[in-house]
């Protein structure tokens, strides 16, 4: 913004204290004596003549007096009133200095021997970018910043920065700073009437000369390691961009910024973006390393920094560069403060992660969602086996209760039953409906994600439907199953033993624990439907990483197995890994979860407990059969069977949730486009409420 100052009657140089109050007082004639006048001719006077420290808290007071949000009067025009308060005292302070060479020589003194006690290399070069330790080890550094102190480091601009700007919301006051103003008043503390050897625009000129040749260096090292390499085939090593760019920069700081070594510079930086985008999106196709996004953020960062830099040393000296250096001091001061959250850089590097996890768990969602008729009596056949190898699991469960085993072997136990028996459903090919939230969330999310915003809600208005009908297909499948296998079980084990497999207390212990609201069922079917969301990123998560390892592959090309199988055999047990990796991992890590959880709580004495719904099924239906036909019928029964139907809505409701909330994070989806994906299924609803039930009838 350009601020027209008045033109008040000129001061010779060297005039008496007194009238050069009456001059500053001329710039506030509505409010003489005014705050802002009184308090920068105090701090003009006591400007410290030796001792970094401080000059500091000197340059530190100034700029607390240039932030302080009510403006100085009386020195705008009438057709800028509202001029922000930092103009105006800017202003105030670039006239004084302007008129009053007592006052401007000390700071041009000051200045000067700020920027030669200390260092912008760091500033420049590393603020904003990730230290280059690792995502790991990036976090626990971050960590230990948070926690210890940090010791002081008076000679980096850096830290002087984050000193005069201890704030993040500091870097929309910077950009608020006119430009042309900054231009006169650095032009003024340059020199003094002892101009020094270096000027303090040249010692800043030099440390962005050092910082563009080394961040070249960094991001040169890091985009010819061999993990980049191999994700961009299409460039060949001494065709990369990454190898001229370190030369590029040596020619830069040897011909000290010259116009046409900028633009050869600039037509590298865009090639080594190339580089890089072609690297993310082999990614996306084949799998993510965290580590590996991590240091693909910090090339993009650092060549982001060397442009911005570039665009400072190639602007004409004066206004346009320092509009240019504004921009790159407000980033760097927002980047400052962000290099110490530790939740910034895992949400940053841990992004494309959380997408390639949730599209791999959503490739195995698709399978469990039905579109004609044909798939629907599959899907429920398939439902039926679950169920009736639930109830098995259920009684083996029940039956390891009344072992006398320690915590250690009864959770061994329980995990080995837990996960048998999701294994075998996978062998079989049966289905357990607690196991599918996750995964059609996941698919539900990436399709959200994907293509333009009219077909895309078109496509997710027929999805909907079908992936709840297949949900409520599989729930019925299992229950109709369970309840049955669960009978016949009872019965087999009474006709083995002369007794039913539980016994009147505990019988009673299970239905008392399903009760809905006098015991921690809904807790507990909220934190089974977390354990279920966890075993799906699991799932997706192994997948992603057999991907990126190419694992399948090295399992074809194996001369053991070429050896002993063949090459046909070899490459079918490739495919076999490939097609059952992620469903490997998730039944193993669900059962895991679901056994250990009940122990660890007891370890720490904690009441914790699972709740799925379709083994709790099966539990009351065998304290049913010890209890007797006429029990069922009982209150407490009945509020058992309540509970189930509780626990089965919260199973599900919180794994999908979780999963569908992940995937649109993961993917960026406005959630504008949520809200109206919403009301167009409300809609859909209403109108035609038997699709989201039923399958089809042709």
């Amino acid at each position: 913004m350009s601020v027209p100052l008045p033109q008040p009657a000129p001061l010779r140089e060297g005039r008496s204290s007194r009238e050069v109050d009456a001059f500053c007082v001329q710039f506030a004639p509505r409010a003489p004596g005014h705050p802002a006048v009184r308090d920068l001719q105090q701090l003009l006077a006591e400007v410290p003549s030796e001792g970094l420290e401080a000059r500091l808290e000197w340059v530190e007071r100034c700029v607390a007096w240039l932030q302080d949000p009510k403006p100085a009067l009386g020195l705008m025009e009438p057709a800028e009133p509202e001029a922000p308060a930092v103009v105006t005292r800017l202003a105030l302070l670039l006239r004084v200095l302007e008129t009053r060479a007592s006052a401007r020589e000390p700071v041009a003194v000051l200045v000067r021997e700020v920027m030669a006690a200390t260092s912008g290399l760091k500033l420049f070069s590393q603020v904003g970018l990730p230290a280059g330790l690792g995502f790991f080890g990036e976090v626990s550094d971050r960590l230990a910043r948070r926690l210890l102190p940090t010791p002081p480091e008076d000679h980096q601009l850096s830290e002087l920065l984050l000193r005069l700007f201890p704030v993040p919301q500091d870097a929309s006051w910077l950009e608020s700073l006119p430009p042309e103003l900054l231009a006169r008043l650095s032009a003024l503390v340059q020199g003094g009437t002892q101009p020094p050897v270096r000027a303090p625009a040249q010692m800043v000129r030099a440390s962005l000369v050092d910082a563009l040749g080394l961040l070249a260096v960094q991001a040169a090292a890091l985009g010819l390691t061999e993990d980049v390499r191999e994700r961009c085939p299409e460039v060949s090593f001494r065709a990369s961009p990454f190898l001229k760019l370190r030369r590029v920069c040596e020619g830069v700081m040897a011909r000290d910024a010259a116009p046409d070594s900028l633009r050869e510079l600039g037509d590298v930086v865009a090639e080594c973006h190339q580089v890089v985008a072609i690297v993310t999106s082999h990614l996306e196709q084949y799998g993510v390393s965290v580590d590996l996004v991590y240091r693909l953020e910090r090339i993009r960062r650092s060549l982001e920094r060397m442009e911005a830099i570039a665009r400072i040393l190639g602007a004409a000296p004066g206004e346009a560069r320092w509009r240019e250096s504004l921009v790159l001091l407000a980033d760097l001061l927002r980047r400052a403060h962000a290099d110490r959250s530790v939740l910034a850089v895992v949400a940053s590097n841990a992004r494309l992660l959380a997408r390639k996890v949730i599209e791999r768990a959503g490739h195995s969602g698709e399978h469990d969602i039905t579109t004609t008729r044909a798939e629907y009596h599959r899907l429920v056949h398939s439902a039926a086996g679950g169920g009736l190898i639930t109830a098995f699991t259920a009684g083996l469960m029940l039956y390891a209760t009344t072992l006398a085993l320690a915590p250690f072997f009864y959770g061994l136990v329980l995990a080995g039953t837990y996960v048998g028996s999701f294994l075998l459903m996978q062998v079989t090919g049966s289905t357990l409906a607690t196991q599918q939230p996750s995964k059609t969330a996941a698919t539900l999310g990436s399709a959200i994600g994907q293509g333009g915003t009219a077909g895309r809600l078109s496509h997710l208005v027929e999805l909907i439907p079908r992936i709840t009908r297949s949900q409520l297909a599989t729930a019925v499948g299992n229950m109709c199953t369970v309840l049955p296998a669960a009978v016949g079980l009872s019965m087999a084990f009474a006709w083995w033993k002369g007794h039913p497999l539980l016994d009147t207390a505990q019988a009673h212990y299970v239905v008392d624990a399903l009760h809905p609201w006098r015991s921690g069922t809904v807790f507990y079917a909220a934190l089974t439907g977390v354990l279920l969301w966890l075993s799906s990123l699991v799932a997706g998560w192994l997948e992603n990483w057999a991907v990126y390892r190419q694992i399948p592959e090295a399992l074809a090309h194996h001369r053991v197995l070429r050896r002993t199988l063949g090459d046909a055999g070899a490459g079918k047990l490739a495919s076999v890994f490939s097609h059952n990796i992620a469903a490997l991992g998730g039944n193993v890590s669900i059962g895991v979860l679901l056994a250990l959880l009940p122990v660890v709580g007891n370890f720490f004495g904690l009441p914790l407990d699972v709740r799925h719904v379709t083994l709790s099924f099966g539990q009351l239906c065998l304290a049913g059969y010890a209890l007797g036909p006429t029990a069922v019928l009982r209150p407490d029964f009945l509020a058992a069977l309540a509970g189930i139907g509780l626990t089965l809505a919260i199973n599900f409701g919180v794994s999908f949730s979780l999963a569908l909330g992940v995937a649109l994070r993961a993917r960026d989806v406005p959630r504008a486009e949520v809200l109206r994906l919403v009301r167009l299924m409300s809609v859909r609803f209403l109108r035609d409420p038997r699709a989201f039930l039923l399958p089809p009838r042709v």
